[in-house]
């Protein structure tokens, strides 16, 4: 066990279920609750996973989503049903890090993993074969490579599927079979793989590119969709960048001191300001840049922040060392978002008091 968290040290981001294991175990030492075949731990200890909070014996289960609980609940619910767990959100709304954590709770493992793409072909999601096997024997068992979906329906465990709507089309719809019959045919073989029980699917798809390859009315029916909404106040935004930042910041061994939390403040006030169009007090009307701003930009920005700080300052992240990667975040598209970002610069930022020091560093980079 020593010999495994030292390995995991070594990583640059572990998995869940490794990052976690102690949670998870201890979870499982006291879970009491009836769990579904296959699942590690009960749909009530899954959640407890995911939201966090002191267990009986002491122990401190760090959450791993700030949100609504009830979402959550809903869909580990889901995944205890025959229907697939479809998550959607505008980016950075942690789907990514929801199912890792989920699958990880449920299954002990999140490494069934298919990355959707625009090439993405039929042989990542059913199988593919091993061409020196399939040459020297012909179709075969042995030359068969299942895919992480097949294996997952072989071991009854929870699969995951990103960005579901950059798929293509037809490619979407050999989930269909799988999800509805719990079956894959392999007709090179003249035979199927039944789905063990426990086994079930988590996709995720990205609001801003629906149109892309939108999915048919046949696979939509096999899906209950949850939606993960950003965070409702600057507060529990404030609040997910600083636990993010902490982790991320030891997990990269950044030598600078934690980011003051008024810059994160900051920080995140000018996000939500840009994302709503709106100051903070609904008095003026914002230019909207075309760029997400998303909470998971908004933990890079302040990463970016404390490297420059540590190495190129004296370890204190600053004003300078915030306005360098924040302006990099917001201006995706010079055409588009120069002209919003400098509006929002001269009729917001400069009008604030207390932002002077903000102020002057974006003006020294612009």
């Amino acid at each position: 066990m020593a010999k495994r968290k030292k390995a995991a040290e070594q990583l640059l981001r572990p998995h869940a279920e490794v990052l976690y294991a102690e949670e998870l175990k201890a979870l499982k030492k006291m879970d009491s609750y009836p769990k579904p075949h296959n699942w590690a731990l009960s749909p009530w200890a899954v959640v407890q996973f995911v939201m966090g909070g002191s267990l009986e014996d002491g122990t401190e289960i760090e959450p791993k989503y700030f949100g609504n609980r009830r979402l959550i609940e809903l869909a580990v619910a889901t995944l205890a049903t025959d229907r697939a767990l479809l998550l959607m959100g505008v980016p950075g709304t942690a789907k990514s890090w929801v199912s890792e954590n989920i699958a990880a709770a449920i299954s002990g493992s999140s490494t069934y993993l298919v990355q959707g793409t625009a090439g993405l072909g039929e042989e990542a999601m059913r199988y593919s074969w091993n061409y020196a096997q399939l040459l020297a024997k012909g179709p075969s068992a042995e030359a068969l490579v299942p895919s992480p979906l097949l294996r997952a329906m072989q071991d009854g465990a929870i699969a995951r599927l990103e960005e579901l709507t950059r798929v293509p089309a037809d490619v979407q719809d050999t989930l269909i079979t799988m999800l509805s019959e719990k079956l894959l045919p392999i007709p090179e073989l003249n035979t199927e793989v039944q789905a063990q029980k426990g086994f079930n699917l988590i996709a995720t798809a990205n609001d801003r590119d629906k149109g892309v390859n939108e999915l048919s009315s046949a696979l939509k029916r096999r899906f209950n969709t949850v939606i993960l909404p950003l965070p409702a106040s600057l507060e529990e935004e404030v609040k997910i960048v600083k636990m993010r930042v902490e982790k991320l910041g030891a997990a990269l061994e950044i030598p600078a001191k934690m980011a003051p939390l008024k810059e994160i403040e900051r920080l995140v006030t000018i996000f939500r300001e840009l994302r709503s169009g709106v100051t903070q007090d609904g008095r003026q009307k914002i230019k909207q840049p075309s760029s997400t701003l998303s909470t998971a930009e908004a933990i890079s920005v302040v990463n970016n922040g404390q490297a420059l700080a540590a190495h190129f300052g004296d370890g204190e992240l600053r004003a300078r060392d915030l306005a360098s990667s924040l302006i990099g975040a917001v201006v995706k598209d010079p055409s588009q978002d120069q002209e919003a970002w400098q509006e929002y610069v001269e009729t917001v930022v400069k009008e604030r008091k207390e932002w002077a020091d903000l102020y002057r560093a974006f003006k020294e980079l612009s």
